[in-house]
């Protein structure tokens, strides 16, 4: 089944190109089901970009998926034309009083402030308290996966001596967990954060199991069932060219910057990157909302009543 989103949202038309199925309002009102409804809560720079990366995945699952961009309510965004913001985001005061079967929360470029020194921050602690009321299943990726178990478990992040940045080998940990159903033992991911999380700082008594790590790059999937959320610290979401662009655009900042670890082709950066992350992010992505349609009620008001 496709995804629904906007008529006139950037992202449908490179959906359509590489065959993602989408459908609009019309459409979805003609199927006799309750499509699973997400909500992306997207503090990335270019939205436009992470809207196109999140919906490719949420798209290529066998259901139907409505997705809703959601905003913080009063950050303004600097990089994306607020015109695209008006006409395509919900800021999260005017969504509060509705459920969603999933939400995701994505990074942002400010791993390196201390939490309590991001804008946003006490809106965005509201927003984790009200994903435990509101919606039923969460998935939060590199620094808004660091914000969450931050809040929910008082883990800090520590800086990292350089930029971990690359793609890297992990490691399969859970086999028989749901959403690694389908993983192979070993796989690619891509990296790119200066701060890190650490396992030893996993509380005792939370609950969270890791379920993908890496030698080099550490912490990359918990599960965490108290709280109904995965927490990704890295970005199986890129596109093939998402490290490149930031490689190329630090270079041309003239910022200190070696090239992505096992990203180019012999390590030359004037060669085609291989995307070798691709199917693992489908199936996660899949995993996850086959395990919201399995679990989440069929009235969706009785989201957060159980």
């Amino acid at each position: 089944m496709p995804i629904k989103i906007p008529d006139d949202l950037p992202a449908r038309a490179t959906l359509t190109a590489e065959g993602v199925m989408v459908m609009g309002e019309a459409d979805a009102m003609r199927q006799d089901i309750r499509a699973m409804r997400i909500g992306l809560l997207n503090l990335m720079p270019n939205k436009v970009k992470t809207e196109t990366q999140i919906a490719r995945l949420l798209g290529s699952t066998p259901l139907q998926v409505e997705l809703t961009l959601v905003k913080m309510t009063n950050h303004v965004a600097r990089n994306t034309p607020s015109e695209h913001i008006i006409s395509f985001y919900r800021a999260w005061e005017d969504i509060r009083d509705e459920r969603f079967d999933g939400f995701i929360v994505t990074g942002a470029p400010i791993e390196t402030l201390p939490f309590e020194e991001v804008t946003y921050w006490d809106e965005l602690r509201r927003i984790f308290d009200w994903t435990q009321t509101n919606v039923h299943s969460c998935f939060t990726i590199c620094w808004g996966a660091q914000a969450a178990v931050h809040h929910f478990h008082g883990m800090p992040k520590y800086p990292l001596p350089a930029k971990a940045f690359g793609v890297y080998r992990h490691r399969n940990l859970a086999p028989a967990s749901p959403y690694l159903r389908g993983f192979s033992d070993d796989f690619s991911i891509p990296v790119s954060r200066w701060t890190e999380v650490r396992r030893e700082d996993i509380p005792a008594d939370s609950g969270m199991t890791v379920l993908m790590d890496s030698d080099e790059a550490g912490l990359c999937l918990l599960d965490d069932p108290v709280h109904r959320s995965l927490h990704m610290f890295n970005h199986v979401e890129y596109d093939s060219n998402s490290l490149s662009d930031e490689y190329f655009r630090d270079v041309a900042a003239n910022q200190a910057i070696a090239p992505p670890r096992n990203y180019f082709p012999k390590d030359d950066p004037t060669r085609q990157p291989e995307n070798r992350w691709r199917s693992h992010a489908h199936l996660l992505f899949g995993n996850w909302i086959n395990e919201l349609y399995q679990t989440t009620p069929f009235d969706i008001a009785e989201i957060g009543k159980r």
